[in-house]
This record gives C-alpha cells, structure tokens and sequence, in this order.
C-alpha cells in the first residue's frame, strides 16, 4: 500500500496518551483545537518541538516528534497548508475526521526526537540534564512520561485521560 511520511511536534502530555494508544493514535483534539496538523517535513517538526514545546506549559516543558506513515491516499484528501517560510507545510486534518486519519496508519507512531525544557517539572528526580534526548535516554524518557514516573504521574493527567 502506498504511503506518505508525516511528522508531528508533541509535548509530554500528548506523548503520554499516544503511549496509551499503543503508538497507533493521536489524542481527539480538545474544543479549542479545531483541526489536527501533521507537518510534512522533519525539519519544521524539529523546529516546533524545540522553539516552542520547551518553553510551553501545555507541552510539559518538552517537545517530542513522532514520525507516522499514513495511507497516500487518504493522505491526498487533504490539500498541503504553507504557514510561514517554504518548509514549514502542514496538512489540516478537521478535529472530526482524526479518528479515521489514524486508521489509515500504516505502521505504529515513532518516536524521533526529544528535549526536555529547563523547566521540565521532573528535572530534580530524573537527575538527568537538560537538552535534546538521544539512543537510551530518548527511549528511557518516553517510557517514564508513559508510566506516569515523569511529569508528576496522577497528579498532573488521570489514568486514562
């Protein structure tokens, strides 16, 4: 089946629910997000998990980019958005039809990169320095925003929430 690669800037939050999906899933969009959007290059989700989710309380003080591969063509339903400078291209999937866009994944979400902000809430306990998240660390991260261990576990995002 032909496919077309997409990326997408998460913070910690986001990150966790797309753990609990088992890696095959966005989160719904909360009433304020009225479209999900998925970047099409890696270069621009780098960009936004790095500039922005860091310094961003919604995002957890991180910023994570997954990589995800979707069906071409469900993919060629949505037209390409330019929202800046010639990289920085977007597809605009409407909030209502995201569930269906995750079904036409081909193979589960990948994680590819990762930062923690230095004002990552966990930074003390974790004991692990600041900055872009590599091999172990990478994985070890996602493993504990997953469990619960980073970000303050029930107290900052209910179990199945």
């Amino acid at each position: 089946m032909p496919s077309v690669t997409l990326w997408r800037p998460v913070g910690a939050y986001e990150l966790r629910l797309i753990v609990r999906a088992s890696f095959r899933a966005f989160p719904p969009r909360l009433p304020e997000q009225p479209i999900f959007y998925p970047v099409c290059n890696e270069a621009y989700a780098i960009d936004i998990a790095r500039a922005w989710n860091l310094d961003d309380a919604s995002s957890g003080f991180a910023g994570f980019v997954t990589r995800f591969d979707v069906a071409l063509e469900v993919v060629a339903r949505y037209q390409r958005q330019i929202v800046g400078g010639g990289r920085h291209e977007e597809l605009w999937i409407p909030a209502a039809e995201l569930a269906a866009f995750c079904e036409a994944f081909v193979a589960p979400i990948a994680v590819t990169h990762g930062w923690l902000g230095a004002r990552f809430p966990e930074l003390a306990e974790w004991q692990e320095p600041v900055g872009e998240l590599v091999g172990e660390r990478l994985t070890r991260a996602v493993e504990l925003i997953a469990s619960g261990e980073l970000l303050g576990g029930p107290r900052t995002l209910r179990a199945g929430g």
